[in-house]
């Protein structure tokens, strides 16, 4: 485990100041007291976000939500984002949608995927955002599943949906005109919410009610419909606060799709929950975009993913010397390892120290991060958050030593946790060991109680009967090479008489390198050199780029797939 720290934020300027005593001493009942707006047994996500902060005199005017797109700028207050819920609302009832109905959301990010998602919260519609970058296979294995009254989408991404689904849909509805030969079921909804109401009472909701579905891929099944409830916001308030450090005056800028669960926790609701500003940028990525979005809008704290800070670090150290970013304080990546080289490069050039954090689709919040009131380890994802207790798991479900590689795992009932897989029930109780939630990726915690992410469980390396290890570390070796810039690691199963793995690496080249036997014999020859004479990478190939998921998380199942002569699917459109 890597020694090196990078002292904590002062203390006075985190909102969890003292991590040890919190460990102690906290529990999510009394914070869902203290955090609940609302008296009583029911509850809704809106009531205790966008109606409180529009009834507050002194909040009731700053931006809740900023769009950009282009040349494009939109700002919404609390007090008009409370009255856009409230006429979304009546909107979908119009149309038929009741307390306990689905509504699919695809479509890009834009402002009415923010207003629907408001709207259908208020009067208990379960929604359900996917990619727009979603084919046909994805979209029907979705409907399909959920059975949604209707799809909110754009005519440009209508054409999409299955016909023989769509011909189930009581509604499509159309954001924007015009569109061709419209099918009976569909409306063009433009301008339709500015004439409804700016009245609707908010449903108060018993807290298990779905808030919304989410899907993940599954290395072997179909995806999985995770559900969500209103009861969520004690554990999205809460992280967002002491994770992202959110404060009255914070600007934060969640860069990710609300299809990706990040994107709809840590990008709409979290911030409504405590009431600071959320900024949505719609452009397509390049470094001086990112750069001068964080720039112009005056961007606080800033959550994205290693992949973007890669991005960057390839576009050059010169560039961010050009933007001012003196109002950026605090960044928290999520998504995959953060490198330390990366860390540094971003605390060196951009002006702020990125803290790792980890969390699943299925965990609902952050539920392990590097807080800004702890010490950083590079390397490490941090350690748990108060009121989240972690373990490293064997194969028979029990706690390891410090130091011990196995399954992360976490002890159930934080709030946030998933309530349910769609019409999954056997699936849902498979997360379920021995008292434990098991996650399915594999971690080291050190003896102070930093975790290290190793990959997932499907991902183990052998290299001799007794020892296990994940390939993250030998990617991590692999990309200290010179020549080399990411790295993948699969094994094709164990060689015969042998108790060690089969490896088979994947890399591609930094710029000014080319492929050749050489170099392909120096990279392995260096892999031995530096980690272990019993992990032999028996074959090595040069990739132009390595499959990813939007977010960029490595697909190894793809590789995998691909290995075995298998349909690996289209890797730009998988989710995490």
């Amino acid at each position: 485990m890597i020694k090196a720290r990078i002292p904590a934020v002062a203390p006075e300027a985190a909102n969890l100041r003292d991590y040890s005593r919190a460990r102690q001493t906290f529990s999510w009942k009394e914070a869902e007291k203290q955090l609940r707006r609302q008296s009583g047994s029911m509850v809704n996500i809106i009531a205790d976000s966008l109606d409180f902060w529009a009834d507050d005199p002194q909040r009731a005017d700053q931006p809740a939500l900023i769009f950009e797109a282009n040349s494009r700028r939109e700002s919404l207050s609390y007090r008009q984002m409370r009255d856009m819920s409230a006429r979304w609302a009546n909107l979908l009832t119009r149309f038929g949608f009741a307390e306990g109905d689905r509504l699919l959301l695809f479509l890009p990010p834009c402002p009415e995927a923010y207003f629907a998602m408001a709207g259908a919260a208020r009067m208990g519609v379960m929604f359900c955002p996917v990619f727009s970058t979603s084919g046909f296979y994805e979209l029907e294995v979705r409907l399909d599943n959920i059975s949604p009254r209707g799809v909110l989408t754009h005519p440009d991404l209508a054409e999409q949906i299955p016909v023989d689904l769509s011909s189930r849909l009581a509604h499509i509805l159309l954001v924007c005109g015009p569109a061709p030969e419209l099918f009976e079921q569909e409306t063009i909804i433009e301008n339709m919410a500015k004439t409804m109401s700016a009245e609707f009472p908010t449903a108060l909701l018993p807290p298990d009610t779905p808030l919304y579905l989410i899907y993940t891929s599954g290395s072997t099944r179909p995806p999985k419909g995770i559900v969500h409830t209103h009861s969520d916001m004690t554990g999205m308030q809460t992280t967002a606060r002491w994770v992202l450090n959110l404060k009255d005056d914070t600007v934060l800028w969640t860069d990710a799709d609300p299809a990706w669960v990040t994107g709809t926790v840590y990008g709409a609701f979290a911030p409504w929950l405590c009431g600071v500003t959320s900024v949505v940028i719609r452009q397509p990525f390049t470094a001086a975009n990112w750069y001068r979005a964080l720039e112009n809008l005056g961007v606080s704290t800033w959550y994205t993913t290693p992949r973007v800070l890669r991005d960057l670090m390839e576009a050059g150290d010169d560039l961010p010397t050009r933007y001012d970013l003196s109002a950026l304080t605090h960044i928290c990546t999520v998504g995959a390892p953060l490198p330390p080289a990366m860390l540094y490069w971003t605390r060196q050039h951009i002006g702020a120290t990125p803290h790792d954090t980890w969390w699943m689709t299925e965990t609902g919040m952050i539920c392990i991060a590097n807080l800004p009131g702890t010490d950083i380890k590079p390397g490490s994802m941090g350690q748990p958050l108060p009121g989240i207790e972690a373990a490293i798991l064997d194969d028979n479900g029990e706690p390891l030593p410090a130091l011990s590689l196995g399954e992360l795992a976490l002890r159930p009932g934080w709030p946030g946790q998933m309530s349910q897989i769609w019409k999954e029930p056997d699936r849902f109780a498979g997360y379920f060991k021995n008292g434990w939630f098991v996650t399915g990726d594999i971690a080291v915690e050190d003896e102070e109680g930093y975790f290290y992410h190793q990959g997932r469980n499907d991902d183990l390396i052998k290299a001799g009967d007794d020892k296990v290890i994940g390939p993250f570390e030998i990617e991590q070796v692999l990309c200290m090479h010179p020549a080399v810039a990411e790295a993948a690691v699969i094994s094709k199963g164990r060689e015969p008489g042998r108790g060690i793995s089969h490896l088979k690496a994947y890399v591609t080249l930094k710029q000014g390198n080319t492929p050749s036997n050489r170099l392909n014999y120096e990279i392995r020859a260096f892999l031995k050199g530096n980690l272990s004479s019993e992990l032999l990478v028996r074959e090595l190939v040069f990739l132009d780029k390595l499959p990813k998921t939007i977010s960029g998380k490595l697909l190894r199942r793809v590789l995998r797939a691909r290995e075995l002569g298998l349909p690996g699917g289209d890797p730009s459109r998988m989710q995490d």
